[in-house]
């Protein structure tokens, strides 16, 4: 069964915000067994969204709208499925009582503009929306659906949680489609590629195999849609067992996992705590991994020693060595990483020191130049990278690095 989406707004289109709903549709979309074969934003326009529609239509059986039923002028998703559908604006008692229910809870009062929403398409299903003015419109053609549901992500989810996927579910017989990621790391995706091509020409025609790769790390995503859950799950094990035997301990994880988080289970596993004592990255691997729910049990803290006087005067690091080395260099960050894991008692710690850019770079420490130490104070293991040009893209892949170090430290034991 296959749906499109489709995202209304001028705002999506010049980049005032970012279409999360998107993402957060297909997604749930998929665990209900339905793919979604194409996502597409259009401008605050009747011909667009029309076009978009019947474009829509001819690839998918069900279309899902959102954004556009404000209230105001430049919402005109209603008034342009109306024409669409050869639909008249008819008032809703249903749906006028519930703004009203909605407003006086917040203690605001009925306007003109906010009456509208009460005027609903008289050939679409009308469904309830409880925590906003915009109610769902459902319209039914030639054994297709359309959906128009509110831009605001908290009432789309909600909508499609409680209504919508329920109610596509019923219609339609979706398919099993299963997903299966694996974390792939010390291969570049050219190189992983050809070390598992005989493997991968060899998967039976139902099974899709999707590289992913971000940061010295690459997802192989397996996916296939058939109506026998069973024995589609049992043939993508099946493949899994024998890629694994293929690249032994390269497969870091059998999930779609971040790496922080992967990195958090083992240290928690082992019953060990993190410091970091970051420059370059400015507490980026800090913040990294305090994103994780329960990271408090193993991260220590962080210090961001951005200048020389912080490395020295917090961290202990030596002033000669400093001026003899340089701040980017080795005896720097080891020295670093020792001093952090005294001062906050850590068993692992993880240091950066580099140059982010785009200024800063000399002949012979050029912008990108890091210096990485991970492990414990007495056993460190220390590397020197050369990253890009790209401040930010500096910092990412230095904190991907940096994690990926701790992971093997920490494996290791």
């Amino acid at each position: 069964m296959q749906v499109e989406i489709i995202t209304i707004g001028d705002e999506i289109l010049i980049g005032q915000i970012v279409d999360t709903n998107s993402a957060w549709m297909a997604t749930e979309l998929n665990k209900a067994g339905f793919e979604v074969v194409q996502i597409t934003s259009v401008h605050d326009s009747e011909k667009q969204i029309t076009d978009a529609l019947e474009s829509a239509l001819e690839r998918a059986e069900v279309v899902l709208f959102t954004g556009g039923i404000g209230p105001t002028k430049d919402d005109i998703t209603k008034l342009t499925l109306c024409r669409y559908f050869g639909a008249e604006l008819v008032f809703d008692a249903g749906v006028y009582a519930n703004i009203e229910n909605l407003l006086k809870n917040r203690m605001r009062a009925m306007n003109e503009l906010t009456k509208t929403q009460a005027m609903v398409p008289d050939k679409a299903v009308i469904i309830p929306n409880p925590i906003g003015t915009a109610p769902i419109t459902w319209f039914n053609k030639d054994g297709k659906v359309v959906v128009s549901m509110p831009g605001v992500p908290y009432e789309m989810k909600r909508a499609m949680e409680f209504e919508i996927i329920p109610r596509l579910q019923k219609q339609f017989q979706p398919q099993a489609i299963i997903h299966k990621t694996l974390l792939v790391a010390g291969y570049p995706e050219s190189a992983l590629a050809l070390k598992i091509a005989d493997w991968e020409n060899a998967l039976p025609e139902q099974i899709h195999l999707a590289y992913l790769p971000h940061f010295n790390i690459v997802k192989l995503r397996l996916s296939a849609a058939q109506d026998d859950f069973v024995s589609t799950k049992n043939e993508i094990d099946r493949q899994i067992t024998l890629l694994k035997v293929i690249l032994g301990n390269a497969v870091i994880a059998e999930e779609d996992i971040v790496l922080e988080e992967l990195v958090g289970r083992h240290l928690k596993a082992a019953g060990k705590t993190l410091a970091t004592a970051e420059s370059c990255t400015g507490g980026h691997i800090a913040h990294r991994i305090t994103t994780i729910a329960g990271s408090s049990a193993y991260f220590k803290g962080a210090v961001v020693a951005y200048s020389n006087e912080i490395k020295a005067g917090l961290l202990g690091v030596d002033v000669e060595i400093i001026e003899r080395y340089g701040a980017v260099s080795e005896e720097v960050v080891r020295q670093m990483a020792v001093g952090v894991a005294g001062k906050l008692s850590a068993d692992y710690v993880i240091a950066t020191s580099g140059i982010a850019g785009p200024d800063g770079g000399t002949d012979e420490k050029p912008v990108g130049t890091v210096w990485i130490a991970v492990g414990t104070k007495d056993s460190l293991v220390s590397r020197k990278f050369q990253f890009s040009l790209d401040r930010q893209l500096n910092i990412e892949r230095t904190t991907q690095t940096a994690l990926l170090m701790l992971m093997e430290s920490v494996v290791s034991g």
